[in-house]
C-alpha cells in the first residue's frame, strides 16, 4: 500500500455504497479523491443486505416512496441518477440480477458483486481507499477546506464528503459519527429513530404464540397514514416480515397497530356464503382455506371463539365472528431497535443541506450523501437507490 496521502481535492468518510459511488463520480472528473473508514473492509452493510444477495435497487424507485421532514428534497437526486443509471451500471459489469417482487433487484449470485462493482469505479476513477482508520477531528481551514486528523495521519481537502450511514446495525460499525459532523458545523437534526424494524411484544402476547414463531402470511398493515400489503412473520421477540418492517416507519410508541388478516376479502361475507354451501362445515375447516391449523388455532382462541357447525351460527353471530377474526389490532411493546434496524428515520435536516449538489449551506466544501441525511426509504431496494442518487449528485460537484 502507498503512503499515506497528506492532500486530496475530495476526503469522503464513509466506504459504504454512498461514499464509493461519490468516489467514483468524483475521481472520473479528475479530482484526486480518498475514501477513509474505520471498519476493516468496505461495503459492510452490502454485503450483509438481501440475504447476502443485496437488494441493489427498485424498478418502481419515485419520491413518494421515502420519508424526510422535507418531502420536496429527495426529488432533483432521484431525477438526475434514476434506477435505469444504476441498472445500466451493474448490466456494464456483467451482473447477473432479477426481480423478485414489487419490483425489488437482486443479484443472482451474491452481494460481493456490487462491492466489486464499486471498487472496479473507484479503480477506474483512480480514488484511494483506506479502512482502520479513525477520524479524530475536523478543523475548517481560514479560507476554504478543511484539514483532518486521522488515526493515520493528517489529511488536507478542498471537499468533505460526509457518507457515513446512520445508527442501524452497530455491529456493522454504524455510529453517530456523520450527526456529530453536522452539529459541530451548525446543522440541525431531526430526531432519529429505528426504522424497517421488527416489532415486539409483551411477554403475555410471546406466551399466547409460542407455537407461531416461523409462521407467516400476507396481510395489510395499517398504522397512522401508512398501509402495506406483504407477509407478516411470527417471531419469538413479536412480529416481522415486510409488513411489518414497512410498517414500523410510521409506528411511535404507544400507536395501535391493525393488521387486515384476510386482505381484500369480506370476511363476514364470505362466511355468510360458507354456511350457504358447508351448512355441516365447522368455522375452524373453513378457515384452513386462509390460514394454517396453528393459525386458525391461534386467531379462534384470540378471539374466544369456538369452532363449530357453520349451521349453527344466526345472521349477526357469524357476520361477528367474521368482524373479529378479519382485523387483529395491537399496540406493541416496541422495536428490536437500531441493533436489527435496517435504516435510520430522521438525520441531517435537507432544509439546510443543497437538493442539487448535497453541499451544505452552513460551511461550504461539506457535503452530506446517503443515510446520514433525513432521507429514508421504504423497504425494497430504494435506500440503496437514494445512496446512488445522492452519491452522483455530490460526486459531479465536490
Amino acid at each position: 500500500m502507498t503512503d499515506f496521502p497528506t492532500q486530496a481535492d475530495v476526503l469522503i468518510i464513509g466506504a459504504g455504497a454512498a461514499g464509493l459511488m461519490c468516489a467514483s463520480v468524483a475521481g472520473k472528473r479528475g479530482r484526486s479523491v480518498l475514501v477513509l473508514d474505520h471498519a476493516n473492509k468496505v461495503g459492510k452493510k452490502i454485503l450483509m443486505s438481501g440475504g447476502g444477495r443485496c437488494n441493489f435497487t427498485n424498478l418502481y424507485t419515485a419520491p413518494d416512496n421515502f420519508y424526510s421532514a422535507n418531502p420536496h428534497f429527495c426529488k432533483s437526486a432521484l431525477a438526475r441518477y434514476t434506477q435505469w443509471d444504476f441498472i445500466a451500471l451493474v448490466e456494464k459489469h456483467g451482473i447477473p440480477y432479477h426481480e423478485k417482487t414489487l419490483g425489488q433487484l437482486f443479484c443472482d449470485n451474491k452481494s460481493r458483486d456490487i462491492v466489486d462493482l464499486l471498487l472496479a469505479e473507484c479503480r477506474e476513477a483512480k480514488a484511494q481507499i483506506r479502512t482502520r482508520c479513525e477520524i479524530q477531528r475536523i478543523e475548517p481551514l481560514q479560507t476554504t477546506g478543511f484539514e483532518v486528523h486521522t488515526s493515520l495521519g493528517k489529511v488536507v481537502c478542498e471537499s468533505l464528503v460526509i457518507a457515513t450511514g446512520g445508527l442501524s446495525i452497530p455491529t456493522m460499525g454504524a455510529t453517530g459519527f456523520g450527526y456529530e459532523v453536522a452539529r459541530q458545523f451548525g446543522h440541525s437534526i431531526v430526531p432519529t429513530r429505528a426504522a424497517l424494524v421488527p416489532f415486539t411484544l409483551n411477554k403475555r402476547s410471546l406466551e399466547r404464540q409460542q407455537e407461531l414463531p416461523g409462521t407467516s402470511l400476507a396481510v395489510t398493515a395499517r398504522c397512522g397514514a401508512g398501509s402495506f400489503h406483504e407477509q407478516m412473520l411470527f417471531t419469538h421477540k413479536g412480529l416481522s416480515g415486510p409488513s411489518v418492517l414497512q410498517i414500523s416507519s410510521h409506528w411511535k410508541e404507544g400507536m395501535p397497530v391493525a393488521f387486515d388478516l384476510v386482505p381484500g376479502l369480506d370476511l363476514s361475507e364470505w362466511l355468510m356464503e360458507q354456511r350457504g354451501k358447508k351448512q355441516e362445515s365447522f368455522l375452524h375447516t373453513v378457515l384452513s382455506e386462509f390460514w394454517s391449523k396453528k393459525l386458525v388455532q391461534f386467531f379462534l382462541l384470540r378471539n374466544g371463539l369456538q369452532s363449530k357447525p357453520l349451521k349453527h351460527y344466526g345472521d349477526s353471530e357469524l357476520r361477528a365472528v367474521g368482524e373479529k377474526l378479519q382485523t387483529w389490532t395491537l399496540i406493541p411493546e416496541g422495536t428490536e431497535g437500531y441493533r436489527t434496524a435496517e435504516v435510520t428515520l430522521g438525520g441531517v435536516d435537507t432544509n439546510e443541506v443543497s437538493s442539487r449538489s448535497m453541499e451544505s449551506m452552513k460551511q461550504p466544501g461539506l457535503y452530506f450523501i446517503g443515510e446520514v441525511l433525513d432521507v429514508t426509504g421504504w423497504l425494497g431496494g430504494f435506500n440503496f437507490q437514494w445512496a446512488w442518487a445522492s452519491a452522483h449528485a455530490a460526486g459531479g460537484e465536490v
